[in-house]
């Protein structure tokens, strides 16, 4: 048996939001792929490992636990870690990029990863909105990838997104979470449909909100949120005679009985209770309020938050359907209303 250099082998990108135990047995897979790791090859032990690469034991340990789990590395007291199966199935390697972690991003990523074979490589990064680090991590990626997924959402640039994605291949690409305008070809898309799912969701709570004389959305003025949103809510107001208003600051918003508010920001949720609860008004009676994006907690807060949104978990698992049957389909992911007492 001869020792590997895994010096040559083994790649940890810290700017990448892929976990260090993920990168460390992607980078295995990779080399016993190319021929680089043979059958009966000796892998670095544990602390060789945590040294040589600034990562954890407990890392290094995960790393080696997972390609133990699929059945490529085994291990023998006093003799350490080796390759015993070199025959693994076509090779995905998939280009992850989101705009930013949330609770809901993470039920996508789950769902996603849970889909996929225990051999896919993903390389998973962040760019939080920001659409010169978007652009730098697509120009500056470090390798031909099989697939690439973007959620694109931008506090600002977002009229040039569609030149960067646009030279991407297109047969390898899924924009995920939403649509923009100006990408070409055929690829692969799993997407709200935002105008028209809020559209919806008032439409189905009409009744209800009939009880209340205006309708406001709480949207930050520099958001990544799509203003499809506003329109939608605009639409359904006009078209059923409802006043209605934009508002970018709840903290300083005069709330008034027979007002619903609409919040996006789980921040200015906790804001517009905190002002209802002092202001003595009853929530679900004087005022309501609905919630984008449904969590456990909205469940339970004063009786229950009404909801709407979209099914994150859904959006996941299409997604790695898409890939996995090299479908370019346009998939438009289901919008939610959950009715409760604050409505």
């Amino acid at each position: 048996m001869k020792k590997a250099d895994f010096n040559q082998i083994v790649f940890i990108d810290y700017q990448s939001a892929t976990p260090k135990y993920r990168q460390l047995a992607d980078s295995i897979l990779n080399a016993v792929r190319s021929g680089r790791l043979q059958k009966d090859d000796l892998l670095p032990s544990i602390n060789e490992l945590s040294f040589n690469f600034e990562i954890s034991r407990d890392t290094a340990e995960k790393g080696y636990k997972h390609l133990k789990e699929i059945g490529v590395l085994a291990s023998v007291p006093g003799k350490g870690f080796y390759i015993v199966n070199t025959n693994l199935d076509q090779s995905l390697k998939i280009f992850l990029l989101f705009n930013k972690l949330s609770a809901h991003k993470k039920i996508i990523y789950d769902a996603f990863i849970a889909s996929l074979p225990e051999t896919a490589f993903v390389d998973f990064y962040v760019y939080n909105n920001d659409f010169a680090f978007f652009k730098k991590l697509i120009q500056n990626r470090k390798e031909d990838y099989t697939h690439y997924i973007i959620i694109p959402h931008f506090t600002e640039g977002e009229e040039s997104a569609a030149e960067i994605i646009n030279t991407l291949d297109k047969s390898k690409l899924v924009l995920l979470d939403k649509l923009i305008e100006g990408v070409e070809g055929e690829y692969a898309s799993v997407y709200e449909n935002f105008e028209q799912d809020i559209y919806n969701a008032l439409l189905e709570a009409k009744r209800i909100l009939f009880r209340y004389q205006t309708i406001k959305i709480i949207f930050p003025e520099h958001s990544y949120f799509p203003t499809e949103i506003i329109r939608g809510m605009e639409r359904f107001c006009n078209e059923f005679g409802f006043k209605h208003a934009v508002i970018h600051d709840i903290v300083h918003e005069e709330l008034k009985s027979g007002e619903v508010y609409i919040n996006l920001m789980e921040n200015d949720l906790v804001i517009l209770i905190e002002r209802i609860i002092a202001l003595k008004l009853e929530i679900g009676n004087d005022i309501g309020v609905i919630s984008y994006n449904e969590t456990p907690l909205k469940k339970i807060i004063l009786n229950g938050i009404t909801t709407i949104s979209t099914d994150f978990q859904l959006m996941g698992e299409k997604t790695a359907e898409l890939i996995l049957t090299q479908s370019n389909q346009h998939v438009e992911i289901p919008f939610y209303l959950t009715l409760r007492k604050s409505l």
